[in-house]
């Protein structure tokens, strides 16, 4: 059994200030395959007092050995790829190829975007022509303390933790403790990249601890957490009194609209997408919105597509889903799914218990119901598993009158052959994110959401600034 204890402060491993043990547990199989230790007051202090001690040198280094140093950082990340799938895949259940490709893979394209849009990015700007001696200059925000979830560690820790070292932040990382392994395996990747002492910290705990902590504590400057909306709300809550900025990515209900043009492969697509990494993603199309005209084909397809997604352990090689990530999710999951039934939506496909030949493990069958309106339980809540409903809709109007009656604005999807219609559409979905036709945004594109899902941008341009101050200075010399 692995056993990880140590924190990441002051560019050392550290023994924990008191000992707490946690059991890592393998969703694949409910047993425990690690072991690490919650931090208290006494670690959180020191990983915040480390990183206010570097800011000062760190917020004033050049901007191309800032650049070199994470040049050199995705050289390491991708020499230590596969250990940390392995890491991925043994905590959170993502099965093994998933991890090595999408869940890896979200690391190595943050990191190397974020290398594009830093190389032409301009922390003093002139404020323009009718101005020439008043400047804008972009200085980091301070200590920054970076709060990750389970489901895609790699993709949030590299969101969070190379914008801010860009932008001359330092940091403290609380990764999620169900998932903390690849998080360990980064601080190594981190260590022998070179940073500089106290400039990245990371201390392991969970959020009624070293999360409340580090939202309170008056020399972090700026939360940046990623998770549910309810924690959202609470850390928001703790961070108040001392105003700190604080960055929010949370939950979504993401509309899928469906019209009677739509490709053929449109249903198809969007219950594969909405399948990947078992359901466990805050922009999976959760609610598939159909033109009536088509809804009954469409319907069909999307039992087909459910009833030939495989189910397996997450060591097993192969495209199939694995766990949904513990116990505690698979409860809720499973009475969501019940809830559905209970309510009177029309079950398709999947339904309650563990897939025909698992016995044991957090899987989750594969579900789907049609005839849901958006009243339900199961289009009102986020479910964060392999569960969608699909929901008819008569006109354009009404489709994007149901996708946006909803607390959540993360991603909406549009499928339609008529471009002038997908471009309206965008228009008024309140999202912060909208694909069309398949198409994935393009590296460097801005992550983020309106109304519960959030607030603030992660990736490129837009995430590095979202760590950032802006200082106005008039009289600036030229000389």
């Amino acid at each position: 059994m692995i056993e990880k204890r140590d924190f990441y402060i002051n560019g050392k491993w550290v023994a924990p200030a008191a000992p707490k043990d946690l059991n890592v547990i393998d969703p694949s199989t409910e047993d425990v395959c690690a072991v690490i230790s919650l931090g208290d007051q006494a670690d959180t202090d020191a990983a915040v007092a480390a990183a206010k001690s570097a800011f000062a040198d760190w917020a004033f280094s050049k901007k191309q050995d800032r650049l070199a140093l994470i040049e050199t950082l995705l050289k390491v990340y991708q020499k230590r790829s596969d250990d940390l799938a392995e890491a991925m895949s043994m905590e959170m259940g993502a099965p093994i190829d998933l991890a090595r490709t999408a869940q890896a893979g979200s690391g190595t394209w943050h990191i190397q975007n974020f290398i594009t849009a830093f190389k032409d990015f301009e922390f003093d700007k002139m404020l323009g022509a009718h101005a020439p001696n008043d400047r804008l200059l972009y200085e980091p925000i301070g200590v920054c303390a970076l709060i990750t979830p389970w489901n895609w560690p790699m993709n949030q820790v590299s969101l969070k933790v190379v914008a801010a070292m860009a932008a001359g932040c330092t940091m403290v990382l609380k990764p999620s403790e169900i998932a903390p392994l690849s998080s360990i395996v980064w601080s190594e990747i981190v260590d022998e990249a070179g940073f500089p002492a106290g400039v990245y910290n990371m201390v392991n705990g969970d959020g009624m601890g070293v999360g409340t902590q580090l939202s309170t504590h008056p020399d972090v400057d700026m939360v940046s957490f990623t998770g549910s909306t309810r924690a959202g709300i609470a850390i928001s809550k703790a961070a108040a009194d001392t105003l700190k900025r604080v960055s929010l990515e949370l939950g979504g209900k993401g509309a899928n609209i469906i019209f009677d043009d739509a490709d053929e492969k449109a249903v198809k697509r969007g219950v594969m997408h909405m399948m990947q990494n078992t359901g466990q993603s805050c922009n999976a199309p959760s609610r598939m919105l159909v033109q009536r005209d088509v809804y009954d084909q469409a319907v069909e397809t999307a039992r087909e597509a459910a009833e030939k997604v495989q189910v397996g352990p997450a060591s097993q090689e192969g495209r199939h889903i694995g766990p949904v990530v513990s116990e505690a999710q698979w409860n809720k999951i499973q009475d969501l799914i019940q809830i559905g039934i209970d309510e009177g939506a029309r079950l398709i496909a999947g339904g309650t218990g563990r897939p025909e030949g698992l016995n044991k493990g957090y899987f989750v069958k594969p579900t789907i119901f049609a005839d849901v309106n958006n009243q339900m339980t199961i289009a009102r809540e986020e479910i964060f598993g392999p569960v969608m409903a699909m929901i008819p809709f008569d006109s354009e109007e009404e489709a994007v009158e149901i996708a946006n009656d909803t607390v959540y604005g993360l991603t909406n999807y549009v499928q339609t052959q008529d471009g002038t219609r997908a471009n309206r559409v965008a228009r008024h979905l309140r999202s912060g994110m909208v694909e069309m036709n398949g198409t994935s945004r393009a590296a460097g594109s801005p992550f983020g959401g309106y109304k519960q899902s959030g607030n603030g941008r992660e990736g490129g341009i837009l995430g590095i600034e979202d760590f950032l101050e802006v200082k106005a200075v008039s009289g600036w010399s030229n000389g």
